[in-house]
């Protein structure tokens, strides 16, 4: 297996609607209050233009010309109000590996090559969000040394 990590194509479409399913389908069996089975979270229009925009960089990891892993990623620029230290973030949106190519570190590949990116971007960090109950994300984000910045509460008012 050799991976390697590039920008993703709009020859890239077909394979990463397919690992934005499987990650719905997840979401969906934790959240069924909020996220709804079966259905896409971009179509090919909004895909292509989120791979042509340089604020929203979409990275792929590649196996023998295959798309196995994909990272979306948004540039925020701080401060969101005066009382806060100017600077950029990267924060991943979402980020997959195909579910039959996991525990081949390359989640690990992705996930050091947007460090990479971010710092070559001058960003001070990169963020991501973890949904309640995604017990093996979370372990994997924080074995490569993620750690909790805050946490958002809610109550469900039916």
């Amino acid at each position: 297996m050799d991976i390697t990590v590039r920008r993703a194509e709009i020859k890239d479409i077909d394979k990463v609607s397919i690992l934005l399913s499987e990650v719905l389908e997840l979401h969906a069996k934790l959240r069924p209050d909020i996220f709804i089975s079966g259905t896409t979270k971009y179509t090919r229009e909004e895909l292509t233009n989120i791979f042509q925009n340089d604020e929203t960089p979409v990275f792929v990891a590649i196996d023998n010309d295959e798309v196995v892993g994909y990272a979306f990623c948004v540039i925020k620029k701080q401060p969101f109000s005066t009382n806060m230290v100017d600077f950029k973030t990267l924060h991943i949106d979402d980020l997959c590996v195909d579910e039959n190519c996991r525990g081949k570190h390359i989640g690990t590949i992705l996930y050091k090559y947007v460090l990479e990116y971010a710092k070559s971007i001058g960003c001070y960090d990169v963020t991501l969000n973890v949904w309640e109950g995604n017990d093996n994300a979370r372990a994997f984000y924080e074995k490569v040394g993620m750690f909790v910045k805050e946490t958002q509460m809610e109550v469900i008012l039916k």
